[in-house]
C-alpha cells in the first residue's frame, strides 16, 4: 500500500480504476464473487499461488455478514456438543495462528461464564447431541462446562500460548467480579480471541493479495479486485459469445454500466445468498439456510467497569450463547441465532432489544441498561446450511464446497468438463478463513491443474508483519514516529488502525500540510485523502463503518459528515449535489441499518 494520486480533473478515483481493470481486460482464471472475509481470504491465496484471480462485491467489501460478526475469534467451545469436533480443532489452530499473524487486530479475549447450577443439562444434552432437535433448552452446569473445557483444553495444547481454563468457586468469583448476580455457583475462566477491526482485517488481506498481482506481465495485473461491481446473469453483452464457457454479466453498482466477463472458474462466496447468486449463473441450487444475529453497542461505564475487561460469556435460560464484553470504551452484547427472511433488511429489532437487556440483568442484575445507553446496532445473516427442523443454535458451522457446472457452460466434452466450473462456499466462520480459503484454493488449483507454491499458515497479514510484541514495544514504535501535528495519541490511533502499515500513512501525512478535522481528533484531511486514493471508497458511509469505528462507537456528527464529504469530494471528483446526495445516503444506512439517527447541517 503506498502513496496513489486521484486525478480530480478527470474525477477517476481507484474505485473507478479498478473497474476499468476489469472491463478493459475481461477474463481472469478464476472469478471470485463476494468480497467478504472468505471470498478475500481466497482471493489473496490464489493471488499469491500465481493464478490469474478477479473479485467482485455488489456492496463495500466486509459489508455483509464479515461485517456484523460478533467481533470474535475463537474455537466455538459450544459447537463440541453438536459433536463438530474437527471444527473445533481447526477453530482453535486458526484462533492461535491469527495472533500471531494478525496480531494488529487479533488480541487474547479474556473469557468468564457464569455458572448457576452444578449439573443442569446432564440429561437434556446427550438428546440434543444425538438429534439436535428434541429436549428442552437448559442451561449447562459446572460439570457440563468442565467437561467442555477440558476437551477445549486438549485441543488447544499444540502451538497454543493462551492459559487452561480455570474454574472459581462462588466467593473468589464475586471477589473478580462483584456485579455479577449472587446467585451463581462459579465462574470458569478461559482465553479466545477477539478481532476489533474485522473490516480493516479484510482490507489488509485484500491489499496482501493485490499485491501479490503487482508484478504480473498481465494488463491490471493478475489479481484484480473491485467493490460495487455485481453479478448480473450469465447473458453475454455485445461482442461477446452468448455460449461461452464461464461468461457474466456484471454491473457497476454506482455508475449503472454493465460488461461481460469470461472466468475458466467461478467461484461464489456471497454468503447467504449463495442460492441467488447460484441461480443468476444458471446453476439453481439450495444449499442456504441461514440465521439471524444481532447485537448492540452501548456506552456505558457502569457495565464496562463490571466486565473488567473480560467478555462474559455464557447460556441464558432460553439455551442461546449471548456475550457481553468491552471493546475500547464501548461494551457489546449480542448476539441472536434466529431464522431469516431473506426478502427482509438484517436489522436488529425492538424485541432483539429487549431480549438483550433481559440477559444483561440476568448476569448483573444491579445495573440497569436501557436504549438510551445504545450508540449502533446491527445485524447479519450467517451463512448457515439449510437446517430444516433443527433448531438454529445446533446448524452445523463447519463449512463445505459444492462443486457444479453452470447452464452456459455448454457441451463439456467441447470445454473439457472444466471450464466454467461454479464452486459454491456453504458455512464458513471468521475464525477459520485463513484455511477455510486454502481448502477453497486447494480445489480451484486443482481445477486449474495447477499445484501450491506458498502457503499462508505463517504468512504476516499485512500490517501485522513487524507488528510490536509487548506493551513497552509499541510505546517505543510510537515514540518513534512522532512527528509534528502528530502526537502520541493519534501515532497510536494510527497504528491501532492499521497496524505496522501505519508507517506508509504516517509518511503521506507528513509529506505536505496537513489539520485535524474539527469535528474529530482522530481524522485528518491528509489520511482522509490517503484513504481515498488506496482503500477504494465507494460511498461516504464507507468511512464511517468499515474504514474507522467512528459509527460503532457512536460518534458521527453532522458537522462529521459535511466535513468528510467536502474532503472526499475533493478527492473523488463529487460536486455540490453528489456530496449532499452521499451525505443522505450515510444517513439513511445508519438509521435503516444500525438504528442511529443523525442530523445533518446540509440544508
Amino acid at each position: 500500500m503506498g502513496d496513489k494520486s486521484i486525478s480530480g480533473s478527470t474525477g477517476v478515483s481507484p474505485r473507478q480504476a479498478s473497474v476499468s481493470a476489469l472491463r478493459e481486460r475481461p477474463k481472469a482464471q478464476v472469478l471470485i464473487i463476494g468480497g467478504g472475509i472468505n471470498g478475500v481470504g481466497t482471493f489473496r491465496d490464489l493471488a499469491l499461488q500465481g493464478v490469474d484471480v478477479a473479485l467482485v462485491e455488489r456492496g463495500d467489501y466486509c459489508q455483509g455478514a464479515s461485517g456484523a460478526s460478533s467481533h470474535m475469534i475463537h474455537g466455538g467451545i459450544r459447537y463440541l456438543e453438536n459433536g463438530e469436533f474437527r471444527l473445533v480443532r481447526e477453530s482453535v489452530v486458526e484462533r492461535n495462528r491469527l495472533l500471531k499473524i494478525a496480531p494488529h487486530y487479533v488480541k487474547p479475549l479474556q473469557t468468564t461464564i457464569p455458572i448457576f447450577s452444578t449439573f443442569s443439562g446432564i440429561l437434556s444434552a446427550p438428546l440434543r447431541f444425538l438429534t439436535h432437535k428434541q429436549g428442552k433448552p437448559k442451561e449447562r452446569g459446572a460439570f457440563l462446562i468442565k467437561l467442555g473445557l477440558s476437551l477445549y483444553d486438549f485441543f488447544s495444547r499444540d502451538g497454543g500460548s493462551v492459559p487452561r481454563h480455570q474454574f472459581r468457586g462462588r466467593e473468589t468469583a464475586l471477589e473478580e467480579l462483584p456485579r455479577l448476580d449472587p446467585a451463581i455457583k462459579y465462574t470458569a475462566t478461559y482465553f479466545d480471541a477477539s478481532v476489533h477491526n474485522p473490516e480493516r482485517l479484510t482490507l489488509d488481506v485484500l491489499q496482501d493479495g493485490e499485491k501479490a498481482g503487482v508484478g504480473s506481465s498481465l494488463p491490471g495485473g493478475s489479481a484484480r479486485a473491485s467493490n460495487y461491481v455485481s453479478l448480473v446473469s450469465t447473458d453475454s453483452a455485445a461482442g461477446v459469445d452468448a455460449g461461452a464457457p464461464g461468461c457474466v454479466l456484471l454491473r457497476d453498482e454506482l455508475t449503472g454500466e454493465e460488461f461481460s466477463f469470461q472466468a475458466d472458474v467461478i467461484v461464489n462466496t456471497t454468503g447467504a445468498w449463495v442460492d441467488l447468486t447460484n441461480e443468476a449463473l444458471g446453476a439453481a441450487s439450495r444449499f442456504m439456510g441461514g440465521t439471524k444475529g444481532s447485537h448492540i453497542v452501548l456506552d456505558h461505564p457502569e457495565l464496562l467497569e463490571a466486565c473488567s475487561g473480560r467478555e462474559i460469556f455464557f447460556e441464558h435460560t432460553d439455551g442461546r450463547i449471548v456475550l457481553i464484553y468491552p471493546m475500547g470504551d464501548r461494551v457489546l452484547v449480542g448476539t441472536t441465532d434466529v431464522d431469516a427472511d431473506m426478502a427482509k433488511d438484517a436489522v436488529c429489532t425492538e424485541a432483539e432489544i429487549d431480549y438483550f437487556f433481559d440477559l444483561v440483568g440476568h448476569v448483573f442484575p444491579s445495573i440497569t441498561v436501557d436504549r438510551k445507553h445504545i450508540v449502533y446496532s446491527f445485524a447479519g445473516v450467517r451463512p448457515l446450511p439449510r437446517h430444516d427442523d433443527t433448531q438454529p443454535g445446533f446448524v452445523s458451522r463447519d463449512y463445505r464446497i459444492e462443486r457444479r457446472e453452470p447452464a452456459a457452460a455448454g457441451d463439456s466434452a467441447t470445454h473439457g468438463g472444466k471450464a466454467g466450473v461454479v464452486l459454491s462456499l456453504i458455512g464458513g466462520k471468521w475464525t477459520t478463513f485463513r484455511a477455510l480459503a486454502e481448502h477453497l484454493s486447494n480445489d480451484v488449483l486443482r481445477e486449474l491443474g495447477m499445484e501450491r507454491k506458498v502457503s499462508t499458515a505463517k504468512l504476516a497479514i499485512g500490517g501485522g508483519s513487524g507488528f510490536p510484541k509487548s506493551e513497552d514495544a509499541i510505546q517505543d514504535w510510537v515514540k518513534r514516529h512522532l512527528a509534528p501535528g502528530l502526537d502520541a495519541d493519534r501515532v497510536s490511533g494510527l497504528l491501532t488502525r492499521y497496524g505496522t502499515r501505519a508507517e506508509d500513512v504516517i509518511a503521506y501525512l507528513n509529506a505536505g500540510e496537513d489539520q485535524k478535522l474539527r469535528s474529530t481528533n482522530e481524522l485528518s484531511v491528509r489520511e482522509l485523502e490517503f484513504m481515498a486514493a488506496n482503500e477504494q471508497i465507494g460511498h461516504l458511509v464507507d468511512v464511517l463503518i468499515r474504514r474507522t469505528s467512528l459509527a460503532f462507537r457512536g460518534l458521527v456528527t453532522g458537522e462529521l459528515l459535511n466535513e468528510i464529504a467536502e474532503v472526499l469530494g475533493g478527492q473523488l471528483g463529487w460536486d455540490s449535489a453528489k456530496r449532499e446526495s452521499e451525505i443522505h445516503h450515510a444517513q439513511e444506512v445508519l438509521l435503516r441499518f444500525h438504528g442511529v439517527t443523525v442530523h445533518s447541517l446540509v440544508a
